[in-house]
């Protein structure tokens, strides 16, 4: 109660609003391939094209806009992403031609680039050190509070059938913004750093992360985890609709679904508080190590009571990577960068690009027929990414150890 008591009034504002955002956009993104390929008779392929540009996008400017928070100011940038979402979500609603839907998912990416980064660098910068584990943990709970009831309100409402629910999106990311609006004012911050990095060309703070080695390879050990953390929501689903043994896929999925999002709100503060007595390396290798195993298990689970089982690991995984990689990411930037390097991490989006590709490949090549070899594949080119991150964890390590380390003096007579 107490760490609630010390949260700022602008990082309550985040983490509410993440729930309302989050729950008027999932009442609708998921439901688009959907009205696409029903209503607006898009083919598949086009519908695909549509649906990736916004992490395609996401990708190549998550780096982008954590710099320009860090240049420019984190409540600029923040208040400009949610009020370019709003008219993003209004162009939603009255797009009707193909080439409309793709400019608006693009802008969509877009926004999501400079507001995820942004809205995490604030989180980092007015909380004490010790409340950060909490504060970004709370961020993760209130992400899956609204994805929990967006889609079934968006199932509801007929969000496959309609655009219309796409301005109730925008209503709620226009009051977001204002009532963040009016929490600057009223509990205005520092300046959150940009005295120094006001003079940081976009070049230098490329150059800066590039050549930081334990950075890099968090970013390729994070991209593996994605990687495997993708199929949950991609490959299954194919497999499952696909495969013979199992009469109705599609519902079997959508338990699972239900069964993750359900799991990762009751087990998120027991497993985070066993975590935080170790490094985030250490939580993150765990992570990889159960969604990668449990992967490979849903090529033997012919019973739903084992699917089920499955789900819970994988859930537990999940947890273990999404609620510690902030807190990693947080210890390992360079303080004058910090967006930057939370912008930074979008590049580990190329899992999430490439997962469902490589796991759509697999199973045209073997058939639902072999699941070993395809979820054996997969899970092992995720659990690659451990000695990726052991590295990581080494170099993080000597890094610490050399700056603790005394400073020898000579004496010279």
């Amino acid at each position: 109660m107490k760490t609630l008591k010390n949260i700022h009034p602008l990082g309550w504002n985040i983490i509410i609003g993440t729930i309302f955002g989050r729950m008027a956009t999932s009442m609708n993104i998921p439901f688009l391939a959907i009205y696409l390929t029903k209503v607006m008779h898009v083919t598949p392929s086009m519908t695909g094209m549509i649906i990736a540009v916004s992490s395609l996008v996401g990708i190549f400017a998550s780096f982008y806009g954590g710099y320009m928070s860090d240049r420019f100011g984190r409540k600029t940038i923040l208040l400009l992403s949610v009020f370019m979402w709003t008219a993003v979500f209004i162009g939603f609603g009255f797009s009707q031609h193909v080439w409309a839907f793709f400019i608006m998912n693009a802008l969509n990416g877009l926004c999501r680039a400079l507001f995820e980064p942004t809205s995490r660098a604030i989180l980092s910068d007015i909380t004490t050190k010790e409340n950060k584990l909490f504060i970004f943990n709370l961020r993760y709970a209130a992400i899956n509070v609204g994805v929990v009831f967006g889609p079934l309100i968006g199932a509801l409402l007929g969000a496959s059938e309609s655009t219309s629910l796409f301005f109730i999106a925008a209503a709620v990311y226009a009051v977001y913004g204002v009532t963040l609006a009016i929490t600057f004012m009223r509990h205005p911050i520092s300046k959150e750093g940009t005295e120094q990095t006001t003079r940081i060309a976009m070049s230098e703070a490329f150059t800066v992360t590039r050549r930081d080695k334990l950075f890099l390879l968090t970013l390729a050990g994070v991209t593996l985890c994605s990687f495997g953390y993708s199929h949950f929501s991609a490959t299954l689903s194919q497999f499952y609709s696909l495969s013979p043994d199992f009469g109705d896929g599609a519902k079997i999925f959508s338990i699972m679904l239900s069964l993750n999002a359900v799991v990762v709100l009751i087990i998120q503060y027991p497993v985070v508080r066993f975590a935080k007595n170790y490094s985030p390396f250490l939580s993150l290798m765990g992570g990889n190590i159960l969604v990668s195993l449990s992967l490979f298990g849903f090529s033997f689970a012919h019973h739903l009571s084992m699917i089920i089982v499955l789900v819970v690991f994988f859930t537990i995984g999940e947890v273990l990577l999404f609620t510690m990689m902030d807190v990693l990411i947080d210890e390992i930037a360079k303080p004058e960068l910090k967006g930057t390097y939370f912008g930074a991490m979008g590049f580990t989006q190329f899992g999430n690009v490439m997962g469902p590709w490589a796991g759509g490949f697999l199973l045209d090549y073997f058939g639902v027929t072999h699941p070993a070899a395809i979820f054996g594949t997969l899970s092992l080119v995720t659990i690659i990414g451990i000695p990726i991150l052991f590295l990581a964890y080494k170099k993080l390590l000597s890094k610490k150890q050399k700056m603790s380390a005394p400073v020898s003096t000579k004496v010279v007579l």
